[in-house]
């Protein structure tokens, strides 16, 4: 099979190494274009252009895939398949009518729950159980084509946004690489989605970052880890933005208002107080400082017990 392969981060790429370690025959890798960042405003590849030149494959990157010159370039690769995995743009008919045996994507949910672009981030924040891998035929819809295969992991109670990311990304290149085994024997089978079961949650904002204490302490947690480490929950104590890193619950029977800071010192870290019971800041950041745990924080720092985080 002649493959294009569409991806964009460091997630699609257990998927690339995939192919190319198996020896499929990757035509065309099609990613999003190179971006500046940071004060230098220094341009940085993609990290699937990086893996794809350092596997000496074709790199090819358009503003808009859907533009002429996008869909003439697919075309000239007279592609039996296309396997997307996080590209970060939506294709449009023309284009999934190119490739003779259609396109595959690679979608970090049990579909059709957690449709949408940050599915990893939002199973944290809803107090999953349990999520994982399934692969699909894209269709013009959002996360909509029929399902292929799927697996399933447990949703640990500490893990975070970013270990969950790591995990799937392998698990997503194991699934994918039954897929295309299937694929060649004939024995895919297409399995349609469940509308009444979907479910879709958009891409995350800055303003999620900010943390409520009238929350419940688990969501509070939740939200936090989930965010973790692509976002820095804070609260607001004096006037101030505090950057609330890590947290957990405590079994200290403490009574106090939602934000009320209830304990902070150095033997007892800080506390607060949240909807239904108190949560140990164990990270923290203040401004114009580094990470550190609160412990440390406090031991040239005050925190006044009475205070509020906002």
């Amino acid at each position: 099979m002649r493959i294009a392969f569409f991806g964009t981060p460091h997630f699609a790429l257990p998927c690339l190494d995939m192919l190319v370690e198996n020896g499929y025959e990757v035509v065309g890798v099609f990613c999003q274009p190179d971006r500046r960042s940071g004060r230098g405003q220094k341009v940085i590849f993609p990290p699937v252009k990086k893996s794809a030149i350092d596997h000496g494959l074709p790199v090819f990157q358009f503003e808009k895939i859907k533009s002429e010159e996008g869909v003439e370039k697919l075309k000239s690769l007279d592609v039996d398949l296309m396997i997307t995995v996080a590209y970060g743009q939506l294709l449009s008919q023309e284009i999934l009518d190119t490739p003779k045996l259609g396109c595959i994507n690679v979608h970090a949910s049990l579909l059709p729950k957690y449709r949408g672009a940050a599915p990893i981030q939002w199973v944290l924040i809803n107090g999953e159980t349990k999520t994982g891998i399934t692969t699909m035929f894209t269709d013009i819809g959002l996360d909509t084509g029929d399902m292929l295969l799927k697996d399933e992991i447990e949703i640990c109670e500490d893990i975070t946004g970013g270990q969950l990311y790591e995990k799937l990304a392998n698990l997503g290149a194991d699934t994918l690489k039954r897929t295309l085994e299937a694929l060649e024997k004939g024995t895919l089978d297409r399995t349609k989605q469940n509308e009444n079961e979907s479910s879709y949650y958009p891409l995350l904002n800055k303003s999620m970052a900010k943390l409520d204490f009238n929350d419940t302490a688990k969501q509070i947690i939740d939200r936090a880890r989930a965010l973790d480490p692509i976002m820095k929950c804070f609260a607001q104590l004096n006037g101030q933005t505090i950057k609330l890193l890590k947290l957990k619950v405590i079994s200290l029977d403490l009574k106090g208002k939602p934000g009320e800071v209830l304990l902070a010192d150095r033997k007892n870290g800080l506390i607060v107080m949240a909807k239904d019971q108190a949560i140990e800041v164990v990270d923290i950041q203040a401004p114009g400082s580094k990470r550190m745990k609160s412990k440390d924080y406090l031991l040239g720092k005050k925190i006044p017990v009475g205070d509020f985080f906002e």
